[in-house]
């Protein structure tokens, strides 16, 4: 893990988002708190705003409710872990 101030971190930008690229845990410290630098993945699914996921547990929650109705057959855990 690599630690970092902001006036270093603003100095070498390029030289931690690389090393964050790489898999490197690089961990800003400020005034403001502490901050973990990582790349977003490909498919951009990192990063999630409270609504994105709390219409993510919606859904969720509509597909149990359908399945408990028996108007949705739900996945198994094996199938699921497959997808994986």
């Amino acid at each position: 893990m690599v630690v970092v101030s902001t006036r270093d971190f603003r100095t070498n930008q390029t030289k931690y988002l690389n090393l964050a690229k790489a898999g490197e845990h690089v961990v800003l410290k400020s005034r403001a708190g502490s901050f973990r630098i990582f790349p977003e993945d490909e498919d951009g699914d990192t990063i999630k705003t409270p609504r994105e996921l709390m219409m993510e547990l919606k859904g969720a929650l509509q597909e149990v409710k359908e399945a408990i109705a028996g108007k949705r057959v739900l996945q198994s855990a094996d199938s699921l872990f497959d997808e994986l």
